[in-house]
């Protein structure tokens, strides 16, 4: 049999893409199938980035500053601001897709091929492109076939929202992650919203939608707003919510909807919640039903493909990465997973995936960035005596003071022997910061040099020097230590010069 490609890459995410482009550079022959990317995400940044700057004007007489922006920031809060902002994030996608487009991967080499596919194992391994299907489907002929024959496969084929089954949800409507702002691309922002939570997203989204005036219910069915994130961070992140207008019901079920005239109505517990629009947004489901892997031997289970450390599934010529193994949708980590798959593909299955030291962040106002263990893993790994939690809170630094951006908090997990074990930061700057950290544990660098950093002073970057030199503090405090301290500073000041 012919091997016509290194590399097939199948999926329509940026974690394709960026695999494909690794593996030009690495002068592989690769062949990229792929839909066409949603670039939602896109909007959504762009559009928080808006609200978070009208937020801004918005409180700008707390710093002496007296003009009309209050008065202009109050208008630009409805339709008019609105039409703006979307001309604005439809220029900033178009940008980034230009930078991302088929063509612009067709002249670095890569064979973009389009068209739905699937696997087939006789008489040999392949993927099977029907580039006539639509035409097909209205004849009695099978749609005309191409073959991409791999010497390896990497599914990189994202997800898409997975809705609840909850009585009257699809006769009502509601939007999903996934089309959120290119619905309302040429229509006003509803003034109302209702967000079937559970995901980052839908923090991120709730916070954006109040920032621009809306009235907003985050609904979750869990005790706290995420599952997988400090608890005293948890808190602190969802009074900053509540704060910003965001209206908040955890442990709580949504059992029904309802259209009645022009409104949608929502039980949510005892609740009966009035809104314009609802947005489901508790979990994405990977896209890969229609790839025919049980005929190739690749297993999944609940919703997600069985991998192995080093990313491969249960047919160990096809690898997998990004949403369709599971997790939560962060990009840096489905590039992470692309770039270990793609050296197992392309080379020796030698690398081995270890997310300890990737960090991954929420993007809400301030951000929450998180990397390796948290408090309560660590407490399930170690006993208390064998590690320190240090926590030091933004409002002690002086950028902070000055800048406003006082909400927030750092914590440092670390063994008693230096080494740093993970970190959850709240806060200004939180993305960049963890990177940081990150770094940290990944080259082994203990507690104490990082408290041994000068950042340049006034910046948000002394957070982590000033959390870290609670080590040593602490250290200092045990009662041996103080007690040999103490004697050999009093025998210091006896000393005879």
């Amino acid at each position: 049999m012919t091997i016509d490609y290194d590399v097939v890459i199948i999926g329509g995410s940026l974690a394709g893409r960026y695999a494909a482009l690794a593996a030009t550079k690495w002068h592989a022959k690769v062949a990229l199938v792929e839909p066409q990317i949603n670039y939602g995400f896109i909007y959504h940044h762009t559009l928080s980035e808006i609200a978070n700057r009208l937020q801004s004007l918005n409180q700008a007489d707390s710093c002496g500053i007296h003009t009309n922006y209050a008065d202009i920031a109050e208008k630009c809060h409805i339709s008019v601001a609105w039409q703006e902002a979307m001309l604005y994030a439809n220029a900033v996608a178009a940008n980034i897709q230009e930078l991302n487009s088929p063509a612009t991967l067709a002249a670095l080499g890569v064979d973009v091929i389009f068209g739905k596919g699937e696997f087939q194992s006789s008489p040999h391994l392949a993927f099977a492109i029907y580039e006539n299907e639509e035409t097909s489907a209205n004849t009695s002929h099978h749609p005309v076939c191409r073959l991409l024959r791999g010497r390896t496969y990497l599914l990189a084929s994202g997800s898409r929202p997975a809705v609840p089954n909850i009585e009257g949800l699809a006769a009502t409507g509601y939007t999903t992650l996934n089309n959120i702002w290119q619905s309302l691309k040429k229509n006003t922002l509803p003034q109302n919203w209702v967000i079937l939570g559970g995901v980052p997203q839908s923090l991120e989204i709730a916070q954006t939608l109040a920032r621009l005036g809306c009235a907003v219910t985050l609904v979750i069915k869990h005790p706290h707003i995420l599952p997988n994130i400090d608890p005293e961070i948890a808190q602190i992140l969802q009074a900053q919510l509540e704060v910003d207008g965001v209206r908040i019901l955890t442990q709580t079920a949504v059992t029904q909807v309802k259209q009645i005239d022009d409104k949608k109505w929502i039980q949510a517990g005892d609740k009966a919640i009035e809104t314009d629009e609802i947005l489901v947004a508790t979990a994405q489901k990977p896209n890969f039903e229609s790839l025919n892997l049980a005929a190739v031997g690749v297993k999944w289970y609940q919703h997600r493909l069985v991998v192995n450390n080093k990313l491969q599934t249960t047919n160990k010529r096809i690898y997998a990465c990004g949403d369709v193994i599971g997790g939560y949708d962060f990009i840096n980590i489905a590039n992470y997973e692309a770039r270990i798959a793609l050296n197992n593909t392309l080379f020796f299955p030698r690398l081995d995936v270890n997310y300890q030291y990737i960090p991954w962040g929420i993007f809400t106002n301030p951000m929450l960035a998180q990397v390796g263990l948290t408090e309560t893993q660590t407490k399930q790994q170690f006993r208390d005596d064998k590690f320190l939690v240090l926590r030091q809170y933004f409002k002690s630094l002086t950028a902070a003071q000055i800048n406003s951006e006082t909400t927030g908090i750092c914590k440092l997990i670390v063994l008693r022997n230096g080494e740093i074990l993970g970190a959850t930061i709240l806060g200004q700057s939180a993305g960049e910061l963890i990177n940081l950290i990150a770094l940290a544990i990944n080259q082994k660098i203990k507690v104490k040099d990082l408290a041994n950093l000068s950042p340049i002073y006034s910046n948000f970057s002394e957070i982590l020097t000033q959390t870290a030199q609670e080590y040593q503090q602490r250290l200092n405090n045990h009662p041996d230590v103080q007690d040999r301290l103490e004697g050999f500073f009093h025998f210091r000041r006896n000393w005879n010069l």
